[in-house]
C-alpha cells in the first residue's frame, strides 16, 4: 500500500521534474503527474485510473509505480529506462553545442571553427534522432524487414562504394569477397541498413591501416553474411553487450556514434529469422557473422 509521505514525496517529485512524468499506484491509479505529462493527458488528475491504452499511446511519458507494479510494469519500466537514456544521449551534444555557441560570443574566439563544431553536433543529435525513430518502427512492426528474398552481392557493391570515401579518410580498406547468388530474406533497404552500420562500425573503431571485408557464403542450410576486420579489436568484457542499446566500450566513448547501430542490426536480423553472432580478440580485429536459415 501506498502512504501518505510517499504521494507527498511523488507530488513533489512530479512538480518539479521537467520530464514528463506520471506517479501511479498498483491499481494505475494516478497518484502525481508533472506539468509536461498533464500536457500531453489532461485528464491525468490525482485519483484518476489510466487505461493500458492510454498509457501505451503516449511514449514519451515516463511511468512510475510506487506499489506493487502491474502485469505490464516490466515493459513500462523498460519504456520509461529507453526514453531517459535517449534523453541523457541527446543532453551531451546538446551540452556541447551550447558550449560552443557562447564560446563564439566571447571576443577573439574563431567562429568560423566553432560554428563546424556546432554544426557536428547538430548532426549528432539528428542521427540519434532518426535511429531512435528507426528502432521504434521496427519494435513496433510499422517497418517490415523481410518480404521475399534479396540478391545480397549488389546491395553489397552499393553499399562499400557509398562508404568508400569516408573509409578512405579513416584509413580502413574494404574488400568484398564470396558467393554471387546469395540470396538473404531481407528487404534490400533492410540489407543497407544492416551493411551500413557494419561498416560504419568498422571504419569507426578498426583503426588505420585495417581492412574490413564483407563475405558472402551459402550451403545447403543457410546463408552467411560475415563483415570483419583486422583492426583493433574488442575487449572481452564488451563483447557480449556489444549489441545492447547504448552501450559503449571505453574505445567507443571518445566516437561520435549513436550507440544504436549494432541494436538495430540485431533487432532486423533475428526479426526476419536470423543469428547474429560477434566473435573478437583484442588486437585481432572484430568478426560479426550473420545466418540465415
Amino acid at each position: 500500500m501506498v502512504n501518505g509521505e510517499q504521494v507527498e514525496r511523488a507530488q513533489a517529485v512530479a512538480a518539479e521534474s521537467a520530464d514528463a512524468l506520471i506517479v501511479l499506484d498498483s491499481d494505475r491509479r494516478v497518484l502525481a503527474a508533472s506539468p509536461s505529462a498533464a500536457s500531453f493527458l489532461p485528464g491525468a488528475v490525482a485519483g484518476t485510473r489510466l487505461a493500458e491504452d492510454a498509457l501505451a499511446a503516449w511514449p514519451e511519458i515516463l511511468v512510475l509505480f510506487l506499489d506493487s507494479p502491474p502485469e505490464l510494469s516490466a515493459y513500462q519500466e523498460l519504456r520509461a529506462g529507453f526514453t531517459a537514456a535517449v534523453s541523457h544521449e541527446l543532453r551531451t551534444p546538446l551540452a556541447r553545442l551550447l558550449a560552443l555557441l557562447e564560446s563564439a560570443a566571447l571576443p577573439g574566439s574563431d567562429v568560423g571553427e566553432l560554428m563546424e563544431q556546432a554544426r557536428q553536433e547538430v548532426e549528432q543529435a539528428r542521427e540519434l534522432i532518426d535511429d531512435v525513430l528507426f528502432l521504434g518502427e521496427l519494435e513496433t512492426g510499422r517497418e517490415v524487414v523481410s518480404l521475399g528474398r534479396t540478391e545480397a552481392k549488389p546491395v553489397v557493391d552499393e553499399v562499400v562504394d557509398s562508404l568508400a570515401d569516408r573509409a578512405d579518410h579513416a584509413g580502413v580498406a574494404l574488400a568484398v569477397r564470396g558467393d554471387e547468388g546469395v540470396e538473404l530474406p531481407l528487404r534490400p533497404r533492410m540489407l543497407r541498413v544492416v551493411l551500413e552500420n557494419l561498416l560504419a562500425n568498422s571504419i569507426r573503431y578498426a583503426g588505420q591501416g585495417s581492412t574490413c571485408t564483407v563475405e558472402l557464403a551459402e550451403t545447403a542450410d543457410e546463408a552467411v553474411l560475415t563483415v570483419s576486420d583486422d583492426g583493433s579489436g574488442v575487449p572481452s568484457v564488451d563483447l557480449p553487450r556489444l549489441f545492447e542499446r547504448f552501450y559503449r566500450g571505453d574505445q567507443a566513448r571518445t566516437s561520435r556514434g549513436t550507440g544504436l547501430g549494432l541494436a538495430i542490426v540485431k533487432h532486423v536480423v533475428t526479426s526476419a529469422g536470423g543469428e547474429v553472432e560477434a566473435t573478437s580478440e583484442p588486437g585481432q580485429g572484430l568478426s560479426i557473422e550473420i545466418r540465415f536459415p
